[in-house]
């Protein structure tokens, strides 16, 4: 016999007070917009549910709602001091060279000037190379190209976040 329930984790953010949710949900990703489609897409019955409402969430994101979950992340190489989250997920940096940081600071700082906002990049499991060598290509896209990599970068990322949040036993 085949069981129909949630995963443990998936029940517990299904059954979360909505207060709780917005806030689980809101460290995944800055967009209240995001936040809101996922939090009445509850209760999901499986996490590919989740991970669908995430991305049609994602989708129907506007410039403006990109701009404010873009404004949640710190650039590449300088994670938010007592962010466990980002210096996880950009632990590709932690071991570069000086010469390399340095490098990705100035990419960072020209890409910011270009775009308005941070280089985003799925940074799990990459490597500082591949990050560096991604922004030099990405900076010579055009605004409408870049903001949607940066949908399909920022989706990837809420996804391995959500994951997180539904897996993890101790989490609110």
């Amino acid at each position: 016999m085949t069981s129909t329930s949630p995963p443990p984790g998936l029940a517990r953010f299904n059954t979360l007070e909505e207060s709780a949710a917005f806030a689980a949900l809101h460290e995944a990703c800055a967009s209240t917009a995001w936040v809101r489609r996922l939090l009445a897409a509850r209760p999901c019955a499986t996490v590919e549910d989740l991970y669908a409402a995430s991305d049609a969430a994602m989708a129907d994101l506007t410039a403006a709602d990109l701009a404010e979950a873009m404004a949640g992340h710190p650039p590449i190489g300088r994670p938010r001091p007592g962010d466990p989250t980002s210096a996880r997920e950009q632990s590709g940096m932690a071991g570069a060279s000086e010469q390399l940081k340095a490098e990705m600071l100035e990419l960072n700082l020209a890409y910011q000037e270009k775009f308005g906002h941070v280089f985003l990049i799925c940074a799990t499991g990459r490597s500082a190379e591949q990050m560096r060598d991604a922004v030099k290509e990405r900076i010579g896209n055009s605004p409408e190209q870049e903001r949607e990599i940066v949908r399909t970068e920022l989706g990837r990322i809420n996804r391995i976040r959500l994951a997180r949040l539904v897996e993890e036993d101790a989490r609110p």
